[in-house]
């Protein structure tokens, strides 16, 4: 009988996250432009932390462009990432936040899967952080996500945990080129409930919330 409440209760959970979902349309991003930006070491010189954030959303265009850089598909005979993982294993999902909900991006159509239809972006910030009014006001949260479950069984979860650290590093690198070549504001953050975090995104087990990282225009 408990057995049976049990499986009752995960199916509506089910149905219920998959409903809230299908609240969402699936986003299909323009093409992004791979030929333009600022030279390398321009970037590099620009390249830096920001904590204010105005609340003016992206371009699709932009946000286009943005999430190819993080972690796009630049070899599609491979399907190989710009940014690199482990074993290639690509582990790090990146979920994004916006006004209009949580989205998980899907790199191999270059789109945007709806997830949770509510604003999660004050969810990415600590309570007590000084600057969580501005921070928060970034029209686009990321949020990093690494699956233990696409990492194989070799590997002790210390070692899982090290590889998604450094895994997430070269993707939020990315971003931060990215945003110093078009003039945008970004921030990596660690400090923040990523418990909480990960009830809100409707994590499995085997998903681990890295890090987060507002992009936006500077306030």
């Amino acid at each position: 009988m408990l057995r049976k409440a049990f499986m009752i209760v995960v199916l509506l959970w089910g149905a219920s996250a998959t409903a809230a979902a299908a609240d969402l349309s699936p986003i299909n991003l323009p093409p992004p432009d791979t030929k333009g930006g600022r030279p390398l070491m321009q970037c590099l010189n620009d390249r830096k932390t920001d904590r204010s954030f105005a609340p003016r959303k992206l371009a699709p265009e932009i946000l286009s462009n943005l999430l190819w850089a993080a972690a796009g598909i630049n070899r599609p005979e491979k399907k190989g990432r710009t940014a690199p993982t482990a074993h290639n294993r690509q582990e790090i999902d990146v979920y994004v936040a916006m006004e209009e909900g949580l989205y998980l991006y899907a790199p191999e159509s270059h789109s945007l899967r709806g997830v949770v239809k509510k604003d999660l972006r004050a969810d990415t910030v600590h309570l007590f952080q000084p600057s969580r009014g501005s921070i928060a006001n970034a029209p686009v949260q990321l949020i990093y996500v690494a699956d233990y479950a696409k990492m194989g069984l070799a590997s002790s979860e210390a070692d899982k945990h090290f590889y998604a650290v450094a895994d997430t590093g070269f993707i939020s690198q990315n971003v931060y080129l990215y945003c110093a070549s078009e003039g945008l504001a970004t921030g990596v953050r660690a400090y923040f409930d990523k418990d909480a975090l990960a009830k809100s995104v409707k994590l499995r087990d085997k998903q681990k919330v890295i890090l987060v990282q507002a992009v936006g225009y500077a306030q």
